[in-house]
């Protein structure tokens, strides 16, 4: 049996106030790889200037847009419905945060199943004749005290937690820049270097504990993943000191032969 094709969340705008916002929030779609978008009797009429206006390059989102004159008919072929509201209501509904409904919408959409996310207007949110149409709730966890999302950002947190759930980028990876990381024995070249120049400076004192000194500074340059570019730098540094206090027998811009660097 073939595995079912991946649906998209549809985003259902219900009676947006500003084509700005509709706009905002066609960006915040497409930046997260959504572009199904739905919109519930307009206050303004469609189509709306300033929304294409704010659009920018998510136009397309705004172009395929569906237009419905009530929740009802927006929702009519969704198999679940999420609500978004900060707002407790008198309805009896499961609340969730983005993160869950966004698993959740992840793991019906790859059943096949159809999903769609109300997003209420700007001035009040959605009312309980919209809710009675989602399955569940979802709740940002905001401040209490101050619990107003723009709409443009409401649909931006929902769109990123699908983006963030779907995508295969590493929770951290390092910039670098240009250059790569420095092989192990560069690493040891650079600790013989120093060592050589602590050891003549008088550095590891006294003798009984020279050995942990030395254990420490290897340990330190292993542990700070150092790029060939800053490994050359270091040497560059030390070769510099040297140079100038009349110590060292190469300048500091020489190419001392491996293994005999300073």
């Amino acid at each position: 049996m073939a595995k079912a094709e991946m649906i998209d969340p549809v985003v259902v705008l219900v009676r947006p106030q500003m084509g700005e916002n509709i706009g905002a929030a066609a960006r915040a779609m497409l930046n997260f790889g959504l572009d199904r978008m739905r919109i519930v009797d307009p206050r303004d009429g469609w189509p709306n200037p300033k929304a294409n206006a704010m659009a920018s390059g998510a136009g397309r989102v705004l172009d395929h847009a569906g237009i419905f004159a009530d929740v009802a008919g927006a929702v009519a072929d969704c198999d679940f419905v999420f609500a978004t509201t900060a707002r407790s209501r008198e309805l009896v509904k499961e609340i969730v945060t983005p993160e869950r409904a966004m698993a959740m919408a992840r793991e019906m959409g790859a059943q096949g199943k159809k999903i769609g996310i109300l997003f209420g207007p700007e001035r009040a949110g959605l009312e309980n004749a919209d809710l009675i149409h989602a399955n569940a709730i979802v709740t940002v966890p905001v401040n209490p005290e101050f619990f107003s999302l723009n709409l443009g950002q409401s649909v931006l947190l929902l769109a990123y937690e699908w983006g963030r759930q779907g995508s295969a980028v590493p929770d951290s990876v390092m910039g670098l820049a240009r250059t790569e990381m420095a092989s192990r024995e560069e690493v040891q070249r650079l600790g013989d270097h120093y060592e050589t120049r602590l050891e003549e400076a008088g550095f590891f004192f006294p003798p009984t504990k020279a050995d942990g000194m030395r254990l420490n500074l290897r340990n330190m340059w292993s542990r700070l993943a150092l790029t060939r570019a800053e490994v050359q730098t270091l040497h560059g540094m030390l070769r510099q000191i040297l140079f100038r206090k009349g110590q060292a027998a190469d300048p500091p811009n020489g190419n001392p032969p491996p293994g005999a660097e300073g």
